[in-house]
């Protein structure tokens, strides 16, 4: 059984299909045919039956059954028969199993243990039917009663004692019309379960060529990589292939997507490190060419180069940080989210800021709000905002940081942003053309941006009123808190 399985699993879905309708519709035509057969079986000895029935004799003359039973014999006696108007087998029956035919009747039936049980204790209100044979072995059906006698008294009658009367009637007709039926419901039947299959292939063929289509779709993408294969959807369609080609539709589209942003970023990181990369060669250039031709830099000059290259590889490896922060996945990030303390991570970010800022003044309103993230993302896009205000903020200017409810807004006093690059500011890459002089990979707010969204808040830029720009982080807050934050 378990061999047959696993070949019909291995089969094609639409062999597997066509055959699992044919044994359907053969399991449905078996059962109306069998029971069609043995309804139409009970109809017929119904009748049978009933012919029977309305052949036991009223009364039969008492002397001449006398005569018969004390000269029974196994040929026809005189004077007992119907008078030609049953023709079938009649014969007495005796409690020991005697028989004696009557006239018209041309053959003896066999006896059985219920005819003779009958014939010891005969029930004038009840017969016995059954199936048997005659001594040729011929099919007949059989009922069995009790003899009633005629005692010529004003028409009265009695019941002959240790004695019953046969009546039988050959069934060949019956089960000739029998045998004609069931074969003609097994021919109904093959042909009926020969259409169920190739109906079934076909229902299967043309049930499952969207699956064919999908199929050489998605062969086609990882034969070619061609995302932008698209499967025709009938929009008002909403059934299991329907729903599955929208999902293979929404899928190369989200693959198309998500690899324009990775060749885009990769193309925005090549551009950004070859400015860096380029002035450090060229630095790293002068100091070997000085060392070769043995004509020293001036000191000053030689300590500007050395901080210019401290810089840049500075600046990349904040560059390498960006991109790494950026190419991590979503399944990375959820492992690691957890209950934060958001007063606590805006204090420590301010900390870093007045560190890179020292000239400046930041106060700070922080009230406590707990939020669901990752810690150090979470941080880290807290400096970046911190950052851009202390990079863009006069000397001697003031930042101002609240925390209230959720919403961490961070003013600084600087030129602030003009209204049309508001747009891009979340842009990865993207750097106003007053701050590229600045050193920075464009990538700070893209990280902040995607770290708020991932927390589940939003953050915008604008414009302050009276200059400078205004950060506005809103974060939803978790359902509990740390039981040490209470």
């Amino acid at each position: 059984m378990n061999r047959l399985l696993g070949r019909f699993r291995t089969l094609p879905l639409r062999a597997r299909l066509s055959m699992l309708v044919a044994a359907a519709v053969a399991f449905a035509v078996a059962a109306v045919s069998v029971t069609c057969w043995f309804i139409v079986q009970g109809k017929l000895y119904d009748e049978i039956n009933a012919d029977l029935k309305s052949s036991i004799p009223r009364a039969m003359p008492a002397a001449q059954v006398q005569t018969a039973l004390t000269s029974c014999s196994q040929t026809p006696t005189g004077g007992l028969g119907f008078g030609g108007r049953f023709k079938g087998y009649t014969q007495l029956i005796k409690s020991d199993g005697t028989t004696c035919l009557l006239e018209g009747s041309t053959s003896l039936v066999k006896v059985s243990g219920s005819d003779k049980s009958f014939a010891a204790s005969p029930d004038p209100n009840k017969a016995v039917l059954r199936n048997g044979t005659d001594k040729d072995g011929n099919a007949v059906r059989v009922l069995t009663t009790a003899v009633i006698v005629n005692t010529g008294d004003f028409d009265s009658r009695a019941m002959v004692q240790d004695t019953a009367l046969m009546i039988a009637v050959p069934l060949k007709g019956t089960q000739a019309t029998l045998n004609e039926l069931a074969l003609l419901l097994l021919l109904v039947s093959g042909i009926g379960v020969l259409g169920a299959g190739a109906a079934g292939l076909a229902v299967a063929r043309a049930g499952l060529r969207p699956v064919d289509k999908l199929t050489e779709a998605v062969e086609h993408v990882a034969r070619t990589e061609d995302l932008s294969v698209r499967i025709p959807v009938e929009e008002e369609s909403d059934d299991e292939i329907a729903r599955l080609s929208r999902s293979f539709n929404s899928m190369t589209s989200s693959l198309a997507n998500s690899r324009e942003l990775q060749q885009q970023l990769i193309a925005d990181a090549g551009h950004e490190l070859r400015t860096p990369l380029t002035s450090l060669r060229t630095n790293i250039e002068l100091l070997t060419r000085s060392e070769e031709t043995g004509r020293p830099i001036p000191p000053a000059d030689r300590k500007a180069l050395l901080a210019s290259v401290k810089a840049q590889m500075t600046e990349l490896a904040s560059l390498i940080g960006d991109l790494q922060e950026l190419s991590r996945s979503e399944g990375q990030r959820g492992e690691r989210v957890q209950i934060v303390a958001l007063q606590d991570t805006v204090e420590a970010a301010l900390r870093r800021a007045r560190l890179r800022g020292p000239e400046l003044t930041i106060t700070a309103d922080v009230q406590p709000w707990f939020v669901r993230a990752e810690p150090s993302a979470l941080e880290r896009a807290i400096v970046n905002i911190l950052d851009n205000a202390v990079k863009f903020s006069p000397e001697g200017g003031k930042i101002e940081v609240t925390l209230e409810r959720g919403v961490l807004t961070v003013r600084d006093h600087g030129p602030g942003i003009a209204e049309d690059e508001l747009p891009h500011v979340f842009d990865r890459f993207w750097r106003s053309p007053s701050a590229r002089a600045l050193p920075g990979s464009g990538l700070g707010l893209s990280i902040v941006a995607r770290t708020v969204q991932q927390a589940g808040g939003d953050v915008t830029l604008a414009r302050a009123s009276g200059g400078g720009t205004v950060a506005t982080v809103r974060l939803p807050g978790a359902p509990t808190v740390p039981p040490d934050s209470a």
